[in-house]
Order: structure tokens, then sequence, then C-alpha cells
């Protein structure tokens, strides 16, 4: 049943009153069934340090947080308190100023003090710093659980957005894949090694989903590994990933490999939109991506890719300064006051050679002042 057909029917207007009542008190959360995926392979644990990179309108942070929340069913039930407070917290992050206001009205609800909302650009994200008992001084945080849920191209959803039948052409695709690409480069780069990194669109585009995903991986060099989760959420229906797919132009045009792309296309299809070669996309198994199909349990389409962080990146390596070599003092002069104005080679006094020095640097401030009087008489203002 759509959102307009409850509010206009008579008959369900106090069921629609009961709903907007449940919600605003954050008993009652509607959203998308395909949507609620992300963050269940993200496997939040109230001990997490977690980041939400692109989270407007603000759903899945609310998932999030109940995770948060969650206790551990294998403990006593005497040391169970609905008050017990987390160790973990969530950030929940926005580029838009106006899409970050709904998600303080999403976020509010809940009443928890483990949310902080920030408004950044998430390709540029700033890190963040907490003061450590053990260190003595601050140390930067890095996160053990990262959703990105980047911005899309939506054509997963067409089934219920019916606005964007009027708007999509088949090159928002090629349009968000850049922006995607980054946003995951600056998520992995914040990801604690172990952690684990939640990478989604509701799009079906390979060339937002697999070509990003992949080019990422081919970077990392090995840092990054796509996790194998079909033993997770086994009722789910679901598609592997895809590893062959074509690159469209603006002009209609179909590419399969970026050597068939001319010289005038080359600044708008990019070599990382294309599918890698045969060994590369079997070694980065990159049928352990999903796929949710819109017809397989009447939802809208999604795709979800599950990646690991086994050691720092390559590119976050070479940022990391090098240490620098603090040298010994010198040892303690054994000459006398008396030979401290001796030179040691020549056993000739420094004294005329200082008063040189003096007096040359004194020649030189006076040369410097004469060529700024010269010039300030040179110079005016309009």
């Amino acid at each position: 049943m759509s959102r307009k057909t409850l509010r206009k029917s008579s008959r369900l207007s106090q069921f629609h009153q009961f709903l907007i009542s449940e919600t605003e008190q954050g008993n009652i959360s509607r959203q998308e069934t395909v949507s609620l995926v992300p963050p269940l392979l993200l496997d939040v644990k109230p001990h997490h340090k977690v980041l939400d990179m692109c989270a407007a309108p603000g759903s899945k942070t609310a998932q999030i947080i109940e995770f948060l929340h969650a206790q551990d069913n294998s403990a006593p039930v005497d040391q169970l308190s609905s008050s017990a407070m987390p160790s973990g917290f969530v950030v929940a992050n926005d580029k838009d100023n106006k899409r970050c206001y709904m998600l303080v009205h999403q976020t509010k609800r809940l009443l928890s003090p483990c949310c902080i909302i920030t408004n950044e650009d998430a390709t540029i994200f700033p890190n963040f710093y907490l003061e450590s008992a053990t260190v003595g001084r601050k140390q930067k945080v890095q996160f053990d659980r990262i959703l990105c849920d980047v911005p899309c191209s939506g054509d997963g959803t067409l089934r219920k957005n019916l606005v964007l039948w009027k708007r999509w052409v088949p090159t928002l695709g090629t349009q968000m894949h850049k922006l995607q690409q980054r946003i995951l480069c600056r998520g992995i780069e914040m990801l604690a090694v172990g952690g684990r990194l939640v990478y989604s669109t509701c799009s079906l585009n390979p060339v937002e989903n697999e070509a990003v995903v992949a080019s990422v991986l081919k970077m990392s060099q090995g840092a990054m590994e796509l996790l194998d989760i079909s033993g997770e959420l086994t009722e789910l229906k679901r598609s592997g990933g895809v590893h062959m797919w074509k690159v469209m132009s603006k002009s209609g045009q179909w590419f399969s490999s970026y050597s068939d792309v001319p010289d005038s296309l080359k600044s708008h299809l990019l070599p990382s939109m294309f599918p890698l070669s045969s060994d590369d996309s079997t070694s980065y198994h990159l049928d352990r991506c999903i796929r949710i199909l819109p017809h397989q349990q009447n939802t809208g389409g999604f795709f979800i890719a599950v990646l690991t962080k086994n050691r720092p990146v390559p590119w976050q390596r070479q940022k990391e300064k090098k240490p620098t070599l603090l040298l010994p003092p010198p040892p303690p002069s054994s000459l006398t006051k008396e030979e401290d104005n001796v030179d040691v080679v020549g056993k000739a006094p420094l004294q005329e050679e200082k008063k040189e020095d003096e007096k040359d640097m004194s020649d030189e401030e006076t040369c410097s002042k004469s060529r700024k009087k010269k010039l300030s008489q040179l110079c005016y203002r309009d």
C-alpha cells in the first residue's frame, strides 16, 4: 500500500494517525525492505566505532544505533540492564545540509547519546582524534565498521520512484562512478585493520558497482579483500556479482574495453569503468558481491559488497611521516675559556673574524633599507 493511498483513505485515517504517533516516539521506523540489508551485513557490536559516510535520511543510521544498544544475549540475566551504555558510537555524516536536518529528526527519536552527526564531504572526510589513557596523547580514530551507502543513479528504485523515469539516462552511472570511487577510497583509509566496510547502492549498473569495487581492490594491492558472506542471511534471495559488462557513451555507443574507446571520449569514459582481465576478476572474487534483483522477492534492486582490511593500503602508507633522526648532542668542549676564542687549526684569534662578519651584516642591512626606500617610491595604490 502506498503512502498516498494511506493518506486518502477515510477508513485507514486512524491507522495512519497511529503510524505517525508511533514513528514520532521512535517505536516504528518505515523503510524499504532491501535497504535493511547493508546494516545487517555490517555486523555492528555495542563496542564498535561506526561511521556512516552518506547517512541521510537516517534509516540505516537508526538501525546501527539499535545494534549499538543491543545487549549480549550470552551474558547472565542479572547483569543485563535496559540502561546499559554501549562503549561504541556512530558518526552519521552527510554532505547536504538540508538532508542533515532530516538525519537529526530521524535519529533524535531514539534518544541515544551514542550518535554524532556531521556535515562534511565524504570524499575528504576529516580524521577524528580521541584522548588515549594508555598512550597519554591523542590518537587518530580508526573505525571498526564503515557503511558507504553512496549516491547513485537509483535505477534499482524505478518500480516505486516514478519521477526517476523522466530524468533517468543510461550515462548516469558513468557520471557517478568517480564520486563513488573517491568515497570508497576515503572510507578504506579510515577503516581499522581487521574492520568491515559495506559498500552499497540502489543501482544495478555495473559501472557503479563491480567496477568501483574492482578498481579499489586493484589499487589496494591485496590490502582489501571481499568477504564471502554466503553464510549470512541465508534466507535472502540473491545473485552474485558479474565479471563482464559493457560501458555506454553519451551518444549510445557500447564499448567492451578501454582500448576500444576513441580519444575524443577518453575524458568521459575512464579505464576503471571497464572490466578487469579474467585473471584479476577471478583473484578479486567479484562473485562474492551481492545483487538483489526486484523479481527475486518483490523488492527494489540493490547492490552490496562487504570488504575487510588486511593491512594499511599503499597510498596510506606513503602519507605516513618518516621518523625523524634525532642526533645526539655534541660532546662538551675541552677547551678553556681563553682557548674558546682561538681557531683550533690555525691557532689564530677569532675576534677579528667576528668583527668583520658583523660589519658585513650591517652593510647588507643598509643596502636592503635603501632598496626598500627606492621600491616604496616607485610603488603606488590605485
